[in-house]
């Protein structure tokens, strides 16, 4: 079912008396279970659309739905509260915190989520999530000493350990080679499908269109193709 909405929404910047509309009435709805891949060339406004759609910038006009609520009529503390507690977030390099173990970064996810659960159902989690991105071998490693690839897959689990509804990854696999980047891709697949999030990918990469189940195509601030 559809989970999230964006209806009409357009952005402009100004510089000095110039006006740029950066998104032209953009229309997209989120699927719980499935992974929507945004693309277009460099300045189609794809990265534009995923910031505004993840609260992290305002439109100009139109609405952003999510649960019901229209996100762009929300004072700023209440969308922070959403994008902390339900929304979760992976970019191009994993910005993990370098003094802190896979396992701790885990868990400040969880305070900054606001999480409920107690010591012992955290470390639960945590290990549950960790086996599911393959990386329970490695809880007690810090960041320096993984892989590009290993780093992402801790950025992914950081990203879920809460629970979120839906997961934005702004150009994922764009630090990776080709075969790591297909594995992440498929580690995104196959967890929005296992937890049943919603998942809006940003990529300019055409071998990681085959990982998602819907493929939405930008140029010039509009949505050209939806296949």
């Amino acid at each position: 079912m559809s989970i999230f909405t964006i209806d009409e929404v357009r952005k402009t910047f100004t510089n000095g008396e110039v006006k740029e509309e950066i998104l032209k009435g953009v229309n997209l709805s989120l699927q719980e279970g499935e992974v929507t891949a945004l693309t277009g060339a460099s300045g189609s406004g794809k990265s534009t659309l995923l910031t505004i759609a993840a609260g992290l910038q305002s439109a100009s006009d139109g609405q952003v739905i999510f649960e019901g609520e229209n996100l762009t009529a929300m004072k700023p503390e209440h969308v922070r509260k959403i994008r902390a507690g339900k929304f979760g977030f992976v970019f191009q390099f994993a910005h993990l915190v370098t003094f802190l173990t896979v396992e701790e970064q885990l868990l400040l996810m969880l305070d900054v989520s606001g999480s409920k659960l107690n010591k012992q159902e955290r470390k639960r989690e945590i290990d549950k999530m960790l086996k599911l991105v393959e990386m329970d071998h490695r809880k007690t490693a810090y960041p320096t000493s993984l892989s590009g690839g290993e780093k992402q897959r801790v950025a992914i689990a950081r990203a879920i350990i809460h629970q979120p509804k839906i997961l934005f990854a702004d150009e994922p696999t764009a630090s990776l080679d080709s075969k790591r980047s297909k594995d992440v891709m498929a580690l995104i697949r196959d967890l929005t499908r296992k937890l049943n999030i919603a998942a809006l990918v940003v990529t300019h990469d055409e071998e990681m269109l085959s990982f998602a189940d819907k493929i939405i195509k930008m140029s010039d601030g509009q949505i050209v193709q939806k296949i």
